[in-house]
């Protein structure tokens, strides 16, 4: 009766050993993959607390920007009939939506069924994600005069702008393997500038403040590095090496099967 007190550090001992092997492995990774997601998601609270508490400073940037660029804009619009078109039509939420469903039926259709999955729930969590974010918070839009354009909804974070992150960076990793190796760079550039450039539109539209554009992309980078985690950990599960951004999240895309069947561990 004396030793029931010892198996509990028994047990601790074992899990923390070299020898305990999966139970060990699978505490690295829940934990990395915890504290990661925490460390992307912090930028994301802290904007959300400024917004929320309408920090001075945060305000004056939001407010000033928007008002030299709506100026610009009055002065512009064969300009603003251009962003406009980015803003809906080539970077529009519609738009990246049918591109990751495409890649959605494509890696299907070669076989990557994880991959697909992981393409589909970070695009689909993403977008209910803002959304529920923008009801919680319920910020006003901006309100300029002469407004050169009209959106629905609340403000924070931007819809526009988390969507073209969680999309690109699906597009990108699931892709890149496809991309021969001396354009990566422009494909990483196309991404950036995607990004960056539908962020714009919606602020010289007056359709958002600058902060809820840095919203939307903070917290469509956290979206995309839980899942993408989530991702790894199946690798690992099934004996695949870990990859890198610049090589894609599944380097084997391109061969006859490139996802072992459920259950199978794949062998060296």
């Amino acid at each position: 009766m004396a030793r029931t007190p010892a198996r509990p550090r028994h047990f601790a001992a074992r899990l923390l050993s070299a020898r305990s092997g999966p139970d060990a492995r699978f505490g690295v990774r829940l934990l990395t993959t915890v504290a990661a997601t925490a460390l992307v998601s912090v930028p994301f609270a802290l904007a959300l607390v400024l917004v929320e508490s309408q920090w001075a400073p945060l305000h004056r940037l939001d407010q000033g920007t928007a008002e030299r660029l709506h100026a610009a804009a009055l002065e512009h619009p064969a300009w603003v009939r251009v962003l406009d078109f980015l803003s809906h039509v080539v970077w529009g939420p519609l738009t990246m939506r049918l591109l990751v469903a495409a890649l959605v039926v494509w890696l299907l259709v070669r076989g990557a069924v994880r991959l697909a999955l992981w393409a589909a729930v970070t695009a689909t969590a993403g977008g209910l994600l803002g959304l529920l974010v923008k009801n919680a918070v319920e910020r006003a839009r901006p309100h300029l005069p002469q407004p050169v354009a009209q959106a629905p909804g609340f403000s924070f974070p931007s819809g526009h702008a988390m969507t073209a992150t969680t999309s690109c960076a699906v597009l990108l990793l699931a892709l890149l393997p496809v991309v021969p190796r001396a354009c990566r760079p422009l494909a990483w550039v196309l991404a950036a500038v995607s990004v960056v450039g539908v962020g714009y539109t919606r602020v010289v539209l007056g359709v958002h403040w600058v902060s809820d554009v840095v919203g939307g992309w903070l917290l469509g980078l956290a979206v995309v590095t839980a899942t993408t985690l989530a991702f790894e950990a199946w690798r690992a599960d099934v004996g695949r090496t870990r990859t890198t951004p610049a090589q894609g999240l599944e380097p084997e895309i391109l061969a006859d099967r490139p996802e072992p069947p459920a259950g199978v561990p794949e062998r060296p």
